[in-house]
């Protein structure tokens, strides 16, 4: 009989015919549907900032996708949303650079003109991976966070939370980057440990003219000292609590105060309190009443208050600082330290503490209901918990929201010219303050006439924290959201749990009262050979989109599900790669194979030969196995169960076995039909199962050989019976098999070369393998 697969290899391009009859079929489309659960997936709109996406992010999306196909084969009705990431600061440095031009130079309009184009050309190259990838998301409907309908529902829950008195202006020390020129929250900063000076400076004490040395990493921060602190339990200084210390160069005197917070180990164990070097100094200063110096303005100058240091960059107010301080004879001595520095996550230079004027949204008094909340979310893998746990522990003020950028979704509020009140529009339409006038006439507090916009945006995690309530329509279709919310599973890397995952909860449970979704999944990170973290600065970045293009979107998904292990890192190469193109081409030579015979249909299990009992024993084990992989959604699982299945097995071992009855013509119909049940039973159940991992194939494979509709519709899992009794003689069977193989190769013919696969050999089946006796006789060709 005739394959009914005519090629010999699977060919990659047939993937691009697939997906275009996907996409005319429409056969991934959402619609409510009362008798058939909502699965919603909060899927992470990805940015385009640059070279859209390295290798392991483009693998976490097509997992994200394996997580969709697997809802779907299930029974559920899924929602795939497909958007964009599009505020923030990454565009408009991507914009400043490809266009050689500076942001607060240049027209506003103008420039957020420049950074919309830059956004489309790299929205489209991602879109394409993304397809290419074979991704059953709503490409139809794929929404961008800076759409006018996006920005609206941002401005509008904010508007709402304002208006239950869910957030304020205030004036506090914050995180400010120089280099971004605008607040950023705790959660936008990482550390690292670099190289700094810790200089020993001397300190005259006013009471006994004697010297005391306090060592600093800021010694640029000098004049906006406002006390020096030292360990209550430190004999050195005890007798110096409560006298005062003159500022070297500046010749104003501070008092010397107890502070448990000093470590007597580090520098001198004498800590100047400036306004502000660190975190510490904001926490001392609230803590001992202390009056604050503003040492730096918004565009990280040094302000008046430096004196002769004032209008001066950070560093060099430091190299002035240092020389002068030198030259005076008021340094003892600077020492070359490795210290842990706050750097801005955006631009990895050293944050700032200055006080500013900006929006808060209200977190701390959600903190315990949000730490129970997290207890009771699903987190797939258990250990990335203790992340958001961790980070809710150590909240410690508000988040500051406003941001002094262009592109993001403008603060709507106006202010009164006569009394400076903030007065809001009503919720629903999307407003740009800075160039629109107010959709009301008189100020709600003084009825003043006239008014000026705010020119701040948000916090781009303002926008991104709603991606759930904006898929299932929150505010604008009661029926949808009633239907989908909360939704089904947040996706995400595990580097943003602690911005992304937490002020989703945070702004969801505030508005909603609920969590936004039931689980969370989190992905580790693509890193290279060497087990490195992958950036551009290193040159170990792989682009996903030409190794797509070469091995095809089957081979890098599979490739993505059978290295990586959920939540852990896994390591990225184009050899790994196309390494996984060779189960592909096993599973497409077996499928030809099997293509040739008839599709029997369910055989009574007491005429199903010994041997097809026990491979179906086998095929419920792997069934069993691969049913808990996606019920945990780690596709490491099912990936490599399968193929370790499949290629050492089903084809290694049962098809060998088989082939004789499959083959055999007007004898014992009742045999063949045997094997040729359990041969499409397990190959077209492998398919099922590695449909959600390799789509194309699995697609190509079942509808030539099985059915003409798509298998993405069909249920993944069948019942299958599981056999010990069977399964028990899978080591005794494989074992013999191998047994009589080595035989062969170490047995030598007249002609000097080994006995061929084919050829008989006198070996005697044992005992305890008589049920399979015939079928062994038959494959190894026994005498």
């Amino acid at each position: 009989m005739e394959p009914k697969i005519q090629s010999t290899s699977w060919n990659p391009q047939i993937e691009k015919t697939i997906l275009k009859k996907w996409e005319e079929q429409d056969i991934y489309r959402f619609e409510i549907n009362d008798k058939k659960p909502a699965f919603v997936i909060d899927t992470p709109p990805p940015y385009p900032s640059g070279r859209p996406w390295h290798i392991g992010a483009a693998a976490h999306y097509a997992q994200i996708d394996m997580i969709a196909r697997t809802a779907r084969m299930n029974g559920k009705n899924v929602l795939f949303p497909i958007g964009i990431d599009r505020n923030g600061l990454p565009v408009e440095i991507y914009t400043e650079k490809k266009h050689k031009v500076r942001m607060r130079q240049m027209d506003r309009e103008k420039f957020l003109e420049l950074c919309r184009m830059a956004l489309d050309d790299l929205e489209a190259e991602m879109i394409q991976i993304m397809k290419g990838m074979g991704l059953s998301g709503n490409f139809k409907e794929h929404y961008r966070t800076d759409s006018d309908s996006y920005r609206a529902l941002t401005q509008s829950t904010f508007i709402e939370l304002w208006n239950r008195g869910l957030v304020y202006l205030a004036n506090r020390p914050n995180n400010y980057c120089p280099d971004c020129g605008t607040t950023i929250a705790d959660a936008e900063i990482i550390y690292d440990e670099i190289p700094t000076k810790l200089v020993y400076m001397k300190f005259k004490i006013k009471e006994t003219g004697s010297n005391i040395i306090i060592a600093s990493t800021r010694p640029e921060l000098l004049f906006a000292c406002q006390a020096v602190i030292v360990n209550p339990e430190d004999n050195r200084y005890k007798s110096l609590q409560g006298a005062h210390a003159i500022l070297p160069l500046f010749n104003r005197e501070v008092q010397i105060m107890p502070h448990h917070s000093v470590k007597p180990e580090f520098g001198s164990g004498a800590v100047m309190v400036c306004s502000y070097g660190d975190q510490n100094d904001v926490q001392v200063f609230r803590e001992l009443g202390l009056k604050e110096i503003v040492a730096l303005n918004e565009n990280g100058f040094t302000t008046d208050a430096a004196g002769p240091y004032a209008g001066l960059r950070i560093n060099q107010a430091r190299t002035k600082i240092i020389e002068d301080l030198k030259n005076s004879g008021l340094m003892e001595k600077e020492e070359s330290i490795m210290h842990r520095t706050p750097l801005c996550e955006r631009s990895k230079t050293p944050i700032e503490i200055i006080p500013l004027h900006d929006y808060y949204v209200k977190q701390l008094d959600l903190v315990p209901q949000l730490r129970e909340l997290a207890h009771k979310l699903k987190f797939h893998p258990e250990m990335h918990r203790q992340v958001l746990l961790n980070w809710l522990d150590s909240i410690a003020i508000d988040w500051p929201v406003s941001r002094r950028r262009f592109y993001g979704t403008e603060i709507p509020i106006w202010y009164c010219n006569s009394c400076k009140a903030p007065n809001l529009p009503p919720p629903g339409k999307y407003y740009r303050p800075w160039k629109e006038k107010p959709p009301f006439d008189k100020c709600e507090k003084c009825g003043g006439t006239e008014f000026i916009g705010e020119d701040r945006t948000f916090d781009t995690w303002m926008d991104s924290s709603i991606s759930p309530l904006y898929v299932t329509k929150y505010g604008k279709d009661k029926k949808m959201f009633e239907y989908a919310y909360p939704t089904a599973i947040r996706p995400q890397a595990k580097d943003i749990i602690r911005t992304w995952l937490h002020y989703t909860m945070l702004r969801c449970v505030q508005l909603t009262g609920r969590m936004p979704w039931n689980e969370a999944w989190i992905m580790g990170y693509g890193v290279d050979e060497k087990g490195e973290k992958m950036s551009k600065s290193k040159g170990n970045v792989i682009d996903p989109f030409p190794v797509i293009q070469k091995y095809g979107a089957d081979t890098f998904r599979f490739w993505s599900a059978s290295e990586a292990n959920l939540g852990y890192d896994f390591r990225c190469s184009e050899q790994r790669i196309a390494g996984s193109q060779k189960f592909l081409s096993k599973m497409w030579n077996l499928g030809r194979f099997l293509s040739s015979f008839e599709v029997v249909e369910q055989q009574p299990e007491e005429e199903l030969e010994a041997t097809d009992r026990w491979m179906l024993a086998e095929l419920a084990r792997l069934v069993d196995e691969c049913k808990k992989g996606y019920d945990e959604y780690n596709f490491f699982i099912p990936a490599n169960a399968i193929r370790d299945f499949t290629w050492n097995l089903f084809a290694a071992h049962y098809v060998e076995m088989v082939k004789g009855r499959a083959y055999a013509t007007g004898q014992n119909d009742a045999a063949k039909k045997s094997a040729l049940y359990t041969l499409h039973r397990c190959f077209s159940t492998i398919l099922l199962l590695m449909a959600p991992i390799t789509p194309f194939i699995s697609e190509e494979l079942w509808t030539k050989i099985y059915s003409p509709a798509s298998i993405h519709l069909q249920p993944m899992f069948r019942e299958e019976k599981a056999d010990d009794d069977m399964a028990k003689f899978t080591k005794q069977i494989t074992d013999f098999n191998s047994m009589v193989w080595n035989k062969k190769k170490e047995t030598i013919k007249e002609d000097g070369k080994p006995l061929s696969l084919k050829d008989p050999i006198s070996i005697q089946v044992p005992p305890e393998l008589a049920p399979f006796a015939k079928d062994l006789k038959e494959m190894h060709n026994l005498i």
